[in-house]
């Protein structure tokens, strides 16, 4: 069966496809910082659209050129990558920028730094995950220095074009040279751990069930 967006959106998670890379030999593509959700609680999966910021101290003299381009150059099914160090200096997205993204068909938003207008984003319906919030302007504080690069969060690496996932429990990113065996093995294991999970609850003992099964 095909595997869409929309099936992962509705049925997949993030341990189930850390479990895969994991057995694949990929131990290292999710992010071990909280990324949490801030204005929708439900799972955020799409291409990556990469953004490379940088903190500044001098006065910007073209200030959000490169995160203007980054935006209107999104496709359907974009999600942002905002790879910003973690810094706390400014709100680097917002209700502005959600909703040209939006325009372009992107779905959300993955910020390793800050957002502000949270209440509108949220009233937008928006995605956004991000490591906290400020009410700063990014004006003069930080800007774009590149995008559609590679970028990495927490020593992950994450290109333009790759499968990312974030939901409750966090973030994964799924390489494009294995994307195809990860999603078709992750079903598989979505499946197993329904029987298993099944099994469970009309009383068989866990030990049991992972000697039948195998899942866990």
């Amino acid at each position: 069966m095909e595997i869409t967006l929309e099936l992962i959106r509705e049925k997949f998670y993030t341990a189930v496809l850390c479990d895969v890379l994991d057995s694949l030999g990929f131990r290292h593509q999710s992010p071990r910082i909280e990324l949490r959700p801030l204005t929708v609680d439900r799972p955020l999966v799409g291409r990556c659209k990469t953004t490379l910021w940088m903190d500044m101290a001098h006065e910007d003299p073209n200030p959000y050129e490169q995160e203007l381009k980054a935006v209107d150059s999104c496709q359907p099914d974009d999600v942002i990558i905002a790879a910003a160090q973690g810094s706390r200096r400014s709100g680097i997205w917002g209700e502005l920028l959600s909703t040209a993204a939006r325009n372009q068909g992107c779905v959300g938003a993955l910020i390793n730094g800050c957002v502000r207008d949270v209440r509108q984003m949220r009233e937008m319906d928006f995605l956004v995950y991000a490591a906290g919030t400020s009410p700063y302007d990014s004006q003069h504080r930080q800007r774009v220095v590149e995008y559609d690069v590679p970028v990495e969060i927490d020593g992950v690496r994450f290109e333009s074009g790759d499968l990312v996932m974030a939901d409750i429990d966090g973030v994964v990113v799924v390489p494009r040279q294995v994307e195809l065996q990860v999603l078709q093995d992750a079903w598989g294991k979505i499946n197993a751990e329904n029987v298993t999970r099944d099994a469970i609850k009309a009383g068989m003992k866990a030990t049991e069930a992972y000697e039948k099964f195998g899942v866990l």
